[in-house]
């Protein structure tokens, strides 16, 4: 199934690296109403505490998943940290006739897929102020191991090098003017504090000779490389 271009333009694929803080920002975008519909992921992760099926996920197990697969009902899926998670295109039929512009929270692999079946579609990249500061929020996260920690910081500077692929860039350091930004793109008014491509570009490069410069992500480098599953002061 492909989508006509003339049919796209009410959908937003925003796409960030995991702990850039792209569900808290979209979160708050919900609470402007009728202003946009976040389309529900599917998911084979198991739930855990306090999240609703239907509004934090659709919650199915691999046999579910894999159905909708075969059905070409899924406009894009992969696995992702050992879980399928994917979107169905009749979320986006759903918020479309409820008449609000289209959220996708959809990752690098799943815009690779959905990009030629959504022409006409607008894509944002939020990133990190930088990556010592997204090292940061992951290890804050007490739900993930020091291993899971690292596998999505590395996930993350993987994800930089697919940043030619987007149309915006927001860089998420304060809150509430990553919210501003998104909500120009979204209502196409970004103001001129919005950032340029030539400068969203410039600034993943930045990251990633962070990546390659910085005495703390050689260190880790080296530390679980080694089989040291547990950086030093951590």
């Amino acid at each position: 199934m492909t989508l006509t271009a003339s049919s796209n333009d009410d959908v937003f694929v925003i796409t960030a690296p995991s702990g850039t803080g792209k569900t808290t920002l979209n979160r708050r975008l919900m609470k402007d109403p009728g202003l946009i519909g976040i389309a529900i992921s599917m998911t084979t992760r198991p739930r855990r505490e306090g999240e609703i099926n239907g509004d934090h996920y659709w919650f199915v197990d691999e046999a579910e998943f894999f159905a909708e697969v075969r059905k070409g009902a899924m406009l894009e899926w992969a696995s992702v940290f050992g879980n399928y998670y994917g979107t169905c295109y009749r979320e986006i039929e759903r918020i479309r006739g409820e008449g609000h512009k289209i959220i996708l929270e959809i990752d690098v692999q799943g815009w690779t897929q959905a990009r030629e079946k959504l022409p006409g579609a607008v894509s944002i990249f939020i990133m990190p102020p930088s990556l010592s500061v997204l090292w940061e929020r992951l290890t804050g996260r007490a739900s993930d191991s020091p291993g899971s920690q690292w596998r999505r910081i590395q996930t993350a500077r993987e994800e930089l090098d697919h940043a030619p692929e987007y149309q915006y860039f927001v860089i998420n350091d304060r809150l509430e003017s990553a919210l501003a930004e998104l909500k120009g793109i979204l209502m196409n008014q970004p103001d001129h504090h919005l950032l340029s491509r030539k400068s969203g570009l410039e600034h993943c490069q930045k990251l990633k000779e962070e990546w390659e410069k910085s005495p703390v992500f050689r260190q880790l480098r080296t530390q679980f490389s080694s089989g040291n599953s547990t950086p030093e002061g951590s």
